[in-house]
């Protein structure tokens, strides 16, 4: 769902703090993490593979928490919180 941006959705996000990003999104498989120290390495991601959603969505257009630099936002219809 793409929604466009204005100065008072930027405000309420900022005060309410929305999140509509891909990594804010249980689905989401980030390509490799630092805080390997706790994780077998058989769980790690392989080396280079990009991040993705594990349920086939596009991350690319998601990717970004910023609404500053944009006009407009692309909101999942899968997102879930983590």
């Amino acid at each position: 769902m793409i929604h466009h941006l204005d100065d008072r959705l930027r405000e309420e996000a900022r005060r309410y703090r929305l999140v509509f990003a891909c990594p804010d999104c249980a689905s989401f498989d980030p390509a490799e993490s630092d805080d390997r120290d706790d994780r077998d390495d058989r769980d790690a991601a392989p080396p280079g593979r990009a991040p993705r959603c594990s349920l086939g969505y596009p991350v690319a257009p998601h990717m970004s928490r910023s609404l500053d630099d944009r006009d407009e936002v692309i909101f999942c219809k899968a997102f879930e919180l983590r």
